[in-house]
């Protein structure tokens, strides 16, 4: 490999870091038009629900506190980045203090990410989460009780 090919694949995996960073960010904040400006037109949200394209997401987005998860924080860690020219796939941890229903709520799962790369830079083609719990505080982590119906459609596979 080259020292351009590798500075290459350097600046897309930062890229790819910063696009995360900012999908948090832009999640957590509400700024739904800046979020879903982050997907292909096309793209893809696999997690409480399926939606695809960009209405679908905004839609999607924008009424999460209609089903009432009022409030939350996305802790990404542990990104595991894999580049192949114009394409990309990222695995990695969430960790997601949030509020349902008025109940402070502690949920963790597992990001995998396919990207590809466009003239406006990293996007995600698809974005997809499975939960291993979601959980009202107060009843601790360790039961992998889940209180949102549709959090139950998203757990994690047995292995």
């Amino acid at each position: 490999m080259t020292i351009e090919e590798r500075l290459r694949r350097l600046e897309d995996v930062e890229a790819i870091r910063s696009l995360d960073a900012r999908y948090c960010r832009l999640l957590d904040d509400g700024e739904w038009p800046g979020l879903v400006g982050l997907f292909t037109p096309e793209g893809i949200f696999d997690g409480l629900s399926r939606v695809e394209g960009r209405a679908d997401l905004l839609a999607f987005f924008a009424g999460l506190a209609d089903g009432g998860l009022t409030a939350f924080w996305h802790h990404v860690s542990n990104l595991e980045i894999e580049v192949d020219g114009d394409r990309a796939s990222v695995t990695s941890l969430l960790w997601q203090p949030c509020v349902v229903d008025g109940v402070p709520h502690v949920a963790a799962g597992r990001y995998t990410d396919e990207l590809v790369r466009t003239e406006a830079g990293w996007r995600y083609r698809e974005k997809r989460v499975r939960f291993s719990y979601w959980v009202p505080l107060a009843d601790g982590w360790d039961r992998h009780t889940f209180t949102l119906e549709s959090a139950r459609a998203a757990t994690l596979e047995d292995t």
